[in-house]
């Protein structure tokens, strides 16, 4: 199982991932799950996935073979990200047809994908796009877009995002949904990824990759629960009747 985050505010865009993808007793495996493309100046965007490995690590392998050979279609020739989200639901669907050609009944090459930057002369933005090809983009309403097991983040995410939130807020904000991911479920897990755009600057922004002993990772772990406890320690109690 995996976790990824996309936030879209008025600020630039916010992406964080995990790296886990095999939790079992014997192994755990980790491969980095946010993939960036661009040209400095022009164009900017990053991808994250959830899914099967193989068919995440074909279809990057696609994008970066049409970037490199002037491929007709690529990213770095779309005119706008709603075209962009097209192409790479386009390029994972022939990926995953390919697998299922091979009669391997048990296998389930499905992959999605979050996929957010910006083109020079529109504004940034966040497309989810799923195995089907099909897509959703954030909204003012719901700045946000998660895949894998998001279910334990989202209560923070709902609560603190706003399209007003700051970037360094919004950033705390999904490592701590990070955080209560990983304290839930142990497929979910370190190191974690974090990278900020900026609107309207076309580079790559600021990164950060936490190991599971990075200093920050614990204190901001120690810290927030802390607080969770205190804060339900403060809660009125309930008043029976009778």
């Amino acid at each position: 199982m995996t976790y990824c985050i996309g936030i879209a505010l008025d600020k630039g865009l916010v992406f964080c991932s995990d790296s886990r993808t095999n939790a079992g007793i014997d192994q755990v495996s980790t491969y980095s799950k946010m993939h960036v493309f661009g040209i400095e100046g022009e164009r900017q965007f990053v991808l994250l996935s959830a899914g099967n490995l193989a068919t995440t690590q074909a279809v990057v392998h696609q994008l970066r073979h049409d970037i490199r050979t002037a491929g007709e279609r690529s990213l770095m020739t779309v005119q706008n990200l709603a075209e962009a989200a097209d192409y790479i639901g386009e390029v994972s669907l022939k990926r995953q047809a390919r697998y299922l050609e091979g009669g391997q009944s048990t296998f389930d090459p499905k992959v999605t994908f979050i996929f957010g930057g910006q083109i020079a002369g529109e504004a940034p933005g966040i497309y989810l796009i799923y195995p089907e090809g099909n897509y959703i983009t954030t909204s003012r309403d719901h700045p946000f877009l998660q895949i894998g097991e998001s279910k334990y983040g989202k209560p923070i995410l709902d609560r603190v995002i706003t399209p007003g939130t700051s970037i360094e807020e919004a950033a705390k904000c999904a490592i701590v949904s990070m955080d209560s991911t990983v304290r839930s479920n142990l497929s979910v897990g370190p190191p974690i990824e974090l990278r900020v755009y900026e609107t309207d600057t076309y580079m790559t922004g600021r990164y950060l990759k936490f190991e599971e002993d990075a200093p920050y990772l614990r204190q901001l772990a120690r810290s927030w629960n802390q607080k969770v406890i205190e804060a339900f320690a403060a809660l009125p109690d309930i008043q029976w009747a009778g």
